[in-house]
């Protein structure tokens, strides 16, 4: 049995998480054209930093060009918002992301240690003149600084402008499911950034094929749960968006990056705590409710990648390309 959505259906509904775009759209001759953006996922409202989220992710196919990922698979932590963006603005959205902690946190690089920034990619020069290069460091502060709690913005905005799914307009999607068990609730939510698929792959229509000239894609998938978890669990969550990836249709192709983070809004770890043994509370693994939390998303994943191509609009990008909104309604 489905379990129920969220208030929202969106990953904001996981209490304290917000979200943040900027969309880059500017025809500039008949051959290039800027279809691009930045998205940011912010854990909490409070000091990233300081106040560290229990993180880890799964690497489904590794054809991708992340950073991050590599110290927060060694520590089981998140101290940076996660940001998304396209393949070549990942230097440019990370030292934009670095400027705008440091300012936060003056003791970043000085009176303490350096800061991990996560940030992930997909490759949308199918529509975005991806050489331009026009995301720039001001963008990821832009929005980081945009983002809110509110239901977040879906289909072709922020990263997800420039993005095709399924050979129809693809981009951010979001989902949230609750989850309820001996007493207790908990919400989990998603977000991904989806950039794969050819048309008659898609599961969930019956639609024809159409040869287009796309990469092989990629899909960002990005899980937030208030559920008390630390990262070996999390990491467990973040495989689970396997399935939720293989039920919209995804045979995760050669060149595809498909990658999974996850973290938790419960049992932040502090940056400036001196103490030598650290204590946390945590679901039990042989506890009804880890099934429950697999359900909700393998649930949400697939929710979201149908979603962003609900919301997304058809859009014209370079070299006169376009790319047509999927034949679906918005629920």
């Amino acid at each position: 049995m489905p379990l129920p959505k969220g208030k929202s259906n969106c990953i904001t509904d996981v209490q304290d998480v917000k979200v943040g775009h900027v969309t880059l759209y500017e025809k500039i001759d008949e051959v290039t054209t800027i279809c691009t953006g930045v998205t940011a996922i912010l854990p909490h409202k409070g000091n990233l930093f300081n106040q560290k989220t229990r993180a880890a992710s799964a690497v489904l196919n590794g054809y991708g060009k992340t950073t991050g990922l590599v110290q927060m698979e060694e520590l089981g932590l998140l101290e940076s918002p996660i940001m998304l963006t396209n393949t070549f603005s990942v230097g440019a959205v990370w030292q934009g992301t670095l400027q705008y902690m440091i300012d936060e946190n003056k003791e970043i690089g000085d009176s303490t240690s350096t800061i991990n920034l996560v940030v992930g990619e997909c490759n949308d020069s199918y529509l975005n003149s991806i050489r331009h290069q026009a995301i720039k460091p001001k963008h990821a502060v832009q929005a980081i600084k945009s983002a809110t709690n509110k239901p977040a913005l879906e289909g072709a905005i922020g990263a997800g402008k420039g993005m095709v799914c399924f050979g129809y307009k693809g981009g951010i999607g979001t989902a949230s499911r609750e989850v309820t068990a001996a007493g207790e609730n908990y919400t989990v939510g998603c977000l991904v950034l989806s950039n794969f698929g050819k048309r008659e792959q898609a599961l969930f229509a019956d639609w024809n094929k159409l040869e287009m000239n796309t990469p092989d894609g990629s899909i960002m998938m990005i899980i937030a749960t208030d559920a008390p978890l630390y990262d070996r669990q999390l990491k467990r969550l973040a495989k689970r968006c396997t399935t939720g990836l293989a039920r919209t249709g995804s045979h995760m192709d050669n060149g595809s990056g498909d990658i999974a983070i996850a973290f938790s809004t419960a049992n932040r770890y502090s940056h400036n705590r001196n103490t030598a043994v650290e204590s946390l509370n945590f679901i039990r693994d042989d506890h009804t409710i880890m099934n429950q939390l697999f359900q909700a998303v393998t649930e949400t994943t697939e929710e979201a990648i149908i979603s962003s191509l609900k919301h997304a609009e058809t859009t014209e990008g370079r070299n006169g390309r376009v790319v047509e909104k999927a034949p679906l309604q918005k629920d």
